[in-house]
């Protein structure tokens, strides 16, 4: 797929990660309202059952990568009160929205800055590892899943919630329209950027099949992997469990 003009490739290069943190500084001040609006509110219940797959393992410590404004580093909070939760991000704006939501809140969470493909954190670190539609957006998503692997201890669970490209037919042919159409012009009104919201949609169907990225966690060192398509494949829970033994297993 060719790359939005104006923008790096959505496939990868060397000036990607830049861009996606500008990009998401200049639209951290309408962004919780832009996903609410754009989902038509179906994002807290992605997040929901994102957390509950989760927290199945009851998780002592918790990392959030991408965590943007700390919506689902929120919902995690919400359901395990008891939990240590980490959110990391790369833009600095979102977390400085993410600091205000939690002192709003009084949430006790830890946001830090920081590359999602070279973590901050020890070797076995986290208990669960939650990304919620950030790992397209990584320069190098295979790299990603393994220094997630590489912080999460083993028995450690990952949870990841991503955008499928749409699927053929008509329901396809529909959600495509909203991508190419709807979303850029919504996105761009509210935002007052219409190129972050012409990337994102572009980054979605440029980004690979739920089978396909199954293989790549799995390649990446995690023992097992399941997903659950959500809200007719508008969306995809993705939960893996990396090995119980050592690293090197």
């Amino acid at each position: 797929m060719a790359a939005v003009p104006g923008t790096p490739d959505p496939a990868g290069s060397s000036g990607k990660g830049e861009y996606v943190r500008s990009m998401f500084d200049g639209i951290a001040p309408r962004y919780d309202l832009l996903n609410s609006v754009l989902s038509l509110g179906l994002d807290r219940r992605w997040r929901s059952e994102a957390v509950r797959h989760g927290l199945d393992s009851r998780p002592d410590r918790v990392l959030d990568v991408a965590t943007g404004t700390g919506d689902l580093a929120f919902e995690l909070r919400r359901q395990a009160p008891a939990a240590d939760i980490t959110g990391l991000d790369f833009s600095e704006q979102m977390l400085h929205k993410a600091r205000l939501k939690g002192d709003r809140s009084s949430a006790r969470i830890t946001f830090v800055q920081g590359d999602a493909l070279e973590l901050p954190f020890p070797d076995a670190s986290f208990d669960l590892l939650t990304i919620a539609y950030g790992l397209r957006n990584l320069s190098d998503p295979a790299a990603g899943l393994r220094e997630f692997r590489r912080v999460l201890r083993p028995g450690g669970r990952l949870i990841v919630l991503e955008f499928p490209p749409p699927p053929g037919g008509f329901w396809g042919a529909l959600v495509r329209f909203y991508f190419a159409r709807v979303l850029p012009v919504v996105g761009g009104f509210l935002s007052g950027s219409r190129s972050a919201y012409t990337y994102l949609p572009t980054s979605v169907v440029g980004f690979m099949a739920p089978r396909t990225l199954t293989g790549l966690i799995l390649d990446a060192g995690f023992a097992s992997c399941r997903y659950r398509l959500q809200s007719m494949g508008l969306s995809a829970v993705f939960v893996a469990d990396s090995p119980r033994g050592g690293q090197d297993d």
